[in-house]
C-alpha cells in the first residue's frame, strides 16, 4: 500500500464543518506515518476528475471529509478498484457512515480510526448499487420521498433531518399515490399503486430515516421497500415511524429482496445517496464487494 493518502475534502459540508474537520483528520493520518495529499475541486466535476487522477496514480486510500454527497462522489472513482475508502462524516445526513457504524461529526475520532484501520489492514468489502454508470451506497428513492428529497435538498435551514420533515409537510399538499411497474430480478412485471419505492443497499436516508431498516450492505441483495396506495392520513401516521424502522410492520408496507430492480413510473425522479439520478425508468443492480471500506 502506498504511504500517501488522499484526503478528499468538501470544505462547505455541514455548513462549514468540512473545512474545520480536515485538519484533525489529516493530523491523525500523519501521526500514523502517512503522507497526506488533499484534493479540493472548484466544483463536483473538477473534484471527481482530481480524485480519479489520484486513484490512477496509486494512492494508498481515499479518506472523504464531508457528507453523503461527497461520499457518493468518491464512489464514482473508487467502485471496483482496490483503493479503500475512509469516511470522516461531517455533513448534514451522514447516512452512509451511520449505516456502517462509523463516527458521525467526530472528525478527530474518525481520522484516528481510519489511520488505525490502514495500519492494521481492517478492510470490509461492501456492496454498492449501480444504475447505468452511477454508483450509490445507501438508498435509491422514488415517489413521495424523492419529491421530499428534491425539496429538502433546496432548503438551507434547518440542518439535519428536520429539513426533510418540513419538506414532507410541504409535499403533502400535492400528495397522491403513483402508478408503478416494478420488476424484481427476472420476475414478472408487477403493476401497482404506490406512495414510494425505495431500493436500499444501506438502511437510511435523509439524515436517519430508516426506510430500508433491514438492509445489510454486504449480503449481495437490495432491500426494496414499497409503501402502497395509502391515504394522506395514513401516510402522516406511518412516515414518522421511519426513524425507528417500525413502519415496516404496517400492512401498507411490503419489503422484497432482489439483486436487480427496475422501476417505471411517469413523472417520477429517482435519487440515490441524496443525489439526483434522473427520471424513471431506472434499473438498479446490487454489485457485491464493489467497495473496500476502512472499518
Amino acid at each position: 500500500m502506498s504511504a500517501e493518502i488522499t484526503l478528499f475534502v468538501n470544505p462547505t459540508a455541514g455548513r462549514g464543518r468540512g473545512a474545520h474537520a480536515a485538519q484533525p483528520a489529516a493530523s491523525a493520518l500523519r501521526a500514523a506515518g502517512f503522507r497526506v495529499r488533499s484534493v479540493v475541486g472548484v466544483d463536483a466535476a473538477d473534484a471527481l476528475a482530481r480524485l480519479r487522477d489520484a486513484v490512477r496514480e496509486g494512492t494508498g486510500a481515499v479518506v472523504v471529509v464531508g457528507g453523503d454527497g461527497m461520499v457518493s462522489l468518491a464512489l464514482q472513482a473508487l467502485a471496483g478498484t482496490r483503493v479503500p475508502l475512509g469516511v470522516v462524516a461531517v455533513g448534514t445526513g451522514n447516512d452512509f457512515a451511520r449505516a456502517l457504524g462509523l463516527p458521525v461529526r467526530e472528525p478527530a475520532r474518525a481520522g484516528r480510526l481510519a489511520a488505525e484501520a490502514l495500519k492494521e489492514g481492517r478492510i470490509r468489502e461492501i456492496d454498492l448499487g449501480r444504475v447505468a454508470d452511477s454508483w450509490y451506497g445507501t438508498v435509491l428513492c422514488s415517489g413521495f420521498d424523492s419529491r421530499v428529497n428534491d425539496r429538502g435538498n433546496r432548503m438551507r435551514l434547518p440542518a439535519g433531518r428536520f429539513k426533510y420533515d418540513l419538506a414532507m409537510v410541504a409535499e403533502l399538499a400535492a400528495f397522491r399515490p403513483f402508478p408503478y411497474r416494478i420488476t424484481l430480478d427476472d420476475g414478472p412485471v408487477v403493476e401497482t399503486e404506490a406512495t414510494l419505492v425505495a431500493v436500499g443497499n444501506g438502511s437510511s436516508y435523509g439524515g436517519g430515516m430508516r426506510i430500508c431498516a433491514g438492509a445489510v450492505p454486504d449480503d449481495g441483495l437490495f432491500d426494496v421497500t414499497v409503501v402502497g396506495d395509502c391515504s394522506r392520513a395514513t401516510l402522516l401516521r406511518v412516515f414518522p415511524q421511519v426513524y425507528k424502522g417500525t413502519h415496516l410492520g404496517h400492512p401498507k408496507v411490503t419489503v422484497h429482496r432482489a439483486r436487480k430492480v427496475t422501476l417505471e413510473s411517469a413523472g417520477i425522479t429517482a435519487y440515490a445517496d441524496g443525489e439526483r439520478l434522473g427520471p424513471l425508468p431506472v434499473t438498479a443492480e446490487c454489485v457485491p464487494g464493489a467497495l473496500r471500506l476502512l472499518t
